[in-house]
């Protein structure tokens, strides 16, 4: 008798060099078409490691499937360029495709926007630019989409801090072509209310846990989210339930409510100015934080970001606005450096299964970037 076999595993097909002379449309194609969901970015990495350690006025580095590579110029100022590799999961969306013609002509497939896009402008300078006008640290990380404890622009902030130092940082986040400066912190609480069980058929001998909860949100409710000035740049503020959970069963009344609240704050405040506010908000109830992460101020006073900005208004006529939501830039406000997210796409496609990044914001944004790593 014949024992069946098992059908052998393919093996993944490898990644074909990445050719970093390439136009940056095409480019970008070729990176977008590597799948690189988060925890797989390897055959991506190593197609960016081997590619950048081909270039002699570079220093490449590794720390796991994260790539720096650097020049070592001289220069009085050092700007790092930084983007994510990994992307969430494909949903029928790669490889990509080219959809119209001309100034209406976009490039569709998951990693359009988040941020492939933005990472092949970083990689076309990289080989370009063996003379920049400021040194530059090139920086393409993993584990961007997932928890932060993973993060590997996090991680190479906590053992390599000297490879992130810089004057000013340039994060490729998608902003539609623009400058989005710093950003908001973010703060998660639970409020608890604690009740009494008893049988639902005899209420009045317990305490209901979740309709104590109603002042919680009527507070919520009438709670005006301020527009607060930062360094020239408005940033929008928010407050709101994102969770609430109570009761064990249908015949119990609940003795427990929690209600999750979510924190938007201003880069002027610090996280425990930020906690405050919640705890001033519920006074009277239990409070307690379970996640938070400071904002990054715009940095767009500092002289390089000042550059920054003027290359970017005389190439797309964009200025600057507040990013509202949290970024990466907010690592490394941490570490000292001002940074500002920058990088072609929408950011209200990032994740959908329609994903697709305009040709001309690639173009353009890459044009920007030249113009202020170029010496005149």
């Amino acid at each position: 008798m014949t024992e069946p076999t098992t059908p052998a595993t393919a093996a993944p097909a490898p990644v074909p060099p990445l050719d970093l002379t390439a136009d940056v449309v095409a480019l970008t194609r070729a990176i977008c078409d590597v799948p690189s969901v988060s925890g797989d970015e390897g055959p991506l990495t190593d197609a960016v490691h081997a590619a950048l350690a081909a270039l002699p006025h570079l220093e490449v580095l590794r720390d796991g499937d994260t790539v720096v590579a650097r020049t070592r110029l001289g220069r009085p100022a050092r700007v790092v360029v930084a983007g994510h590799l990994d992307t969430v999961p494909i949903a029928d969306n790669v490889p990509t495709r080219l959809v119209g013609e001309g100034a209406r002509a976009e490039l569709w497939g998951r990693g359009t926007v988040d941020m492939k896009a933005g990472v092949a402008v970083a990689l076309s300078l990289a080989a370009e630019l063996a003379e920049p006008l400021h040194d530059v640290t090139w920086v393409f990380y993993d584990h961007e989409e997932v928890a932060a404890e993973l993060n590997g622009l996090g991680r190479v902030a906590r053992t390599h801090p000297e490879w992130l130092e810089a004057d000013l940082a340039i994060l490729g986040e998608p902003t539609a072509g623009g400058i989005e400066g710093g950003c908001n912190g973010t703060l998660r609480a639970e409020v608890v209310l604690t009740g009494v069980a008893a049988h639902s058929a005899r209420p009045w001998t317990g305490r209901n846990a979740v309709h104590l909860a109603g002042e919680v949100l009527r507070r919520l409710e009438t709670y005006e989210p301020q527009a607060v000035d930062v360094d020239g740049l408005t940033y929008q503020e928010s407050l709101n339930a994102v969770l609430i959970s109570g009761g064990t069963a249908t015949n119990v009344i609940p003795d427990r409510c929690v209600v999750t609240v979510n924190y938007r704050f201003a880069p002027s405040r610090t996280v425990a100015e930020a906690e405050q506010v919640v705890r001033d908000l519920f006074a009277g109830y239990e409070v307690r934080l379970t996640d938070a992460a400071p904002g990054a101020r715009p940095g767009l006073t500092e002289p390089a970001a000042r550059d920054f900005a003027a290359a970017v208004l005389a190439t797309t006529g964009g200025q600057p606005t507040a990013k509202l939501g949290w970024t990466d830039v907010a690592r490394f406000a941490q570490l000292g450096v001002p940074a500002v997210n920058f990088g072609p796409g929408d950011p209200l496609l990032a994740h959908k299964a329609d994903e697709r990044c305009p040709v001309d914001q690639i173009v353009s944004t890459r044009a920007a970037l030249r113009a202020f790593l170029t010496p005149a």
